[in-house]
């Protein structure tokens, strides 16, 4: 009986910032993989880094912010990729930044825009990308994050 792999490379990271009374979220438009489409962060994990540790770098690397407090979001994204015949799962982490912080993004991306979590909602393609923000927004924006989740800050 043959199996199908799961693989974990990559991290997923929702980024945040409050705009008053409102947290707003960052989506990218994607270049290469996926393009046209409105993302999270999202990136592979290099040899000798922890996962907290990419989504840190990836952050830096695809925006140009850097993370006030990051957060394991307590869930993992998964999605199953027919071109490796594999489920990938993706630890989610949410990232808060200044509000007044500027956006530089990289050639991965087309262009960026904070948005409510219901205009995200809409955004985004994957039914698994609209579980986590609806887990991210329950969790870390309509109540305070449990401290036993944060990592970095």
């Amino acid at each position: 009986m043959a199996e199908i792999p799961i693989r974990c490379f990559a991290v997923s990271v929702v980024l945040l910032r409050a705009t008053g009374a409102e947290n707003r979220v960052l989506l990218l438009r994607r270049n290469h993989t996926l393009i046209g489409e409105w993302c999270q962060i999202a990136g592979g994990i290099e040899d000798g880094e922890k996962a907290w540790e990419a989504a840190l770098r990836e952050v830096k690397e695809e925006t140009g912010l850097n993370c006030d407090r990051l957060y394991s979001a307590d869930i993992c994204e998964q999605f199953y990729e027919v071109d490796r015949d594999a489920i990938s799962m993706l630890p989610v982490f949410v990232g808060f930044v200044d509000a007044g912080a500027t956006v530089v993004i990289n050639d991965e991306h087309s262009e960026f825009r904070w948005v409510s979590f219901e205009e995200a909602l809409r955004m985004v393609p994957f039914a698994g990308q609209r579980h986590v923000l609806k887990h991210v927004e329950a969790e870390f924006a309509q109540r305070e994050p449990v401290r036993h989740l944060l990592i970095h800050g």
